[in-house]
């Protein structure tokens, strides 16, 4: 059956319960954050699974990135026994070094992404220090009640992990982001002997990614991958570029072991690869002697021997790949013939900034190979037939679909009923799922929300100067500044200035005269002691200025009013 909302069912008061929340991961792709509480609901123990970040769109201007709204936990952050980080990606563990100041939960992962944390972390100073516990592939730690097994799985980056969460009332496989590849180029397979082995030990719930649920059939391999982007490389007659997500470490691989068969040297733009590259070596999924070259020594290099490996394959504003299409970079320049290699895949909400950086390239000349005309990419999450193996593996008892938009979780709902799943459980970010005791059903609802980085500060989404910006960014403002003295007299001129409104009205008639006739106009009208009022003075004008304006344009912009007291003797 189907379960969409089970409040009204029978609970029995002070018994021990399993739940799960998402606060950030379930109806959106990216922001991952879920937790699993044990216990009475008064008396609930949380263990939170990855803390991650999801990157702000065109909406969002100045944004740096998009964190969820902890407020739930954070109310009473004594019940967070631990988080457990399943994998390096941004949108799992990039909002660790921002909001585990407000948590101070021991933190649990593998080595690799423990690498990836404590170097994000030396970015901030070095002044954070993060109690991470390395766990080894395939460990096992106890976090309270909950027995947590991390089960070695394949993905896009290096050390990705299921974790059996063993409780005194069942047993939860939350499989994180994973796939079916048998020959993943860095890393080690998924361990599908040892998923056979939990199914057959017993699983209540699986907590699924469902982010491929549409797709059909088997994901390609890694290795795959790396044989068409080294035949690629090589056909090139000139420079080529291959811009790919930085913690993609097998294909950072793969490009490097493409450059040396080619005999071209490896120059390295962007500071998230550099990171990566550091922890890959030091984990062991890259040699001791990986060579490359900084992207200062690129111009000293000849277009036929250089092979370039660039942050930006999502449209990153700052990243390499977008500043050398606009002729930006300090220290590369691609010309006519050359090749960009777009190895990824567009993240949805990310199309227009890709697409701009593409259109700019082919611009200058330079051919764009994208994963519509060679393989040059493969997803790192199921298709359908790798869902139903993992299905037919575990046999849990209750789906719940997770990391996806909504239509993503209910197609897999509808996956998992075909595969025989007998209760399938479809929250959004804030329902709390009862696990155990009893049906598996929606019973509460908490909080979640958004919250911005914004430079240094974390600003919320709802209000604030993002909300501003939006603004700006649709009408422009128009700034007004007036001297009075204490007696209401006007000293000197109202100095006008517009920023983002058009410089001619609808009939010819420049704006900033329309501006400053509805300024001088206002004032004149208000009798000298009146102005004595500077408030009053102020929201006057204001709607003055902004009424000229929008007549003229027909549009609202922001009018901001400064106001001066001075004596006037």
């Amino acid at each position: 059956m189907a379960v969409k909302n089970g409040k009204s069912g029978p609970r029995a008061a002070g018994q021990d319960e399993l739940v799960f929340v998402a606060l950030g991961g379930l109806g959106e792709i990216g922001m991952n954050v879920y937790l699993y509480g044990f216990g009475p609901e008064d008396a609930r123990q949380w263990l939170m699974v990855d803390l991650g970040i999801t990157f702000p769109g065109e909406s969002e201007p100045g944004v740096d990135v998009v964190l969820p709204d902890l407020r739930f936990i954070e109310e009473n952050p004594k019940s967070l026994i631990g988080i457990v980080l399943t994998h390096a990606h941004e949108d799992h563990i990039g909002a660790v070094v921002d909001l585990w100041p407000k948590l101070k939960a021991p933190l649990y992962a593998t080595p690799f992404t423990a690498g990836m944390v404590h170097s994000k972390s030396s970015e901030f100073g070095g002044k954070l220090k993060l109690p991470i516990k390395t766990v080894p592939m395939g460990g096992r730690v106890q976090i309270g009640p909950f027995d947590v097994e991390f089960v070695t799985m394949s993905h896009s980056v290096p050390e990705p992990s299921a974790l059996m969460i063993r409780t005194p009332l069942g047993n939860v496989l939350h499989t994180g982001d994973w796939k079916l590849d048998r020959a993943p180029l860095v890393g080690d397979p998924a361990n599908e002997t040892r998923l056979q082995e939990l199914g057959a030990e017993g699983v209540l719930a699986m907590v699924c990614d469902s982010t491929n649920a549409f797709r059909e059939g088997r994901s390609p391999s890694e290795t795959e991958v790396a044989t068409s982007i080294a035949e690629l490389i090589k056909a090139q007659p000139r420079r080529v570029a291959v811009t790919t997500f930085s913690s993609n470490v097998a294909r950072v691989k793969a490009v490097a072991d493409a450059a040396e068969a080619t005999g071209r040297e490896l120059v390295v733009a962007g500071r998230s690869l550099h990171r990566v590259i550091n922890v890959a070596i030091d984990t062991g999924y890259l040699p001791k002697n990986f060579r490359y070259l900084d992207q200062d020594q690129a111009q000293y290099l000849n277009a036929r021997d250089t092979c370039l490996l660039c942050t930006g394959s999502q449209g990153e504003a700052r990243a390499a790949i977008a500043r050398i299409s606009a002729n930006e970079h300090p220290a590369i320049q691609l010309n006519k013939g050359d090749t960009v290699i777009f190895s990824s895949r567009t993240i949805p909400g990310n199309e227009r900034a890709v697409g701009r950086i593409q259109n700019n390239l082919a611009r200058l000349g330079i051919e764009v190979i994208t994963d519509n005309e060679a393989l040059v990419h493969v997803t790192g999450h199921p298709r359908r037939d790798e869902l139903r193996q993992m299905y037919t593996w575990i046999k849990p008892k209750v789906a719940i679909p997770m990391h996806g938009e909504a239509r993503h979780l209910k197609e897999q709902g509808r996956l998992a009923k075909a595969a025989g799943v007998p209760t399938i459980v479809e929250p959004l970010n804030g329902d709390v799922v009862l696990i155990a005791p009893g049906a598996a059903r929606i019973i509460d609802e908490v909080p979640t929300g958004r919250f911005f980085r914004d430079g240094s500060l974390i600003v919320p989404d709802d209000d604030g100067p993002v909300r501003e910006r939006r603004k700006l960014a649709q009408v422009g403002m128009v700034m007004v500044a007036i001297t009075l003295t204490p007696r209401g007299e006007v000293l000197g001129y109202p100095q006008v200035a517009l920023d983002g409104v058009p410089q001619e009205g609808g009939r010819g008639e420049a704006m900033y005269d329309l501006a400053l006739d509805a300024v001088e106009g206002t004032l004149k009208s208000i009798p000298q002691a009146r102005r004595k009022d500077p408030e009053m003075v102020r929201e006057a004008v204001r709607k003055a200025v902004r009424g000229a304006v929008a007549d003229a344009w027909g549009k609202k912009p922001i009018a901001k009013v400064l106001i001066t007291m001075v004596d006037g003797k």
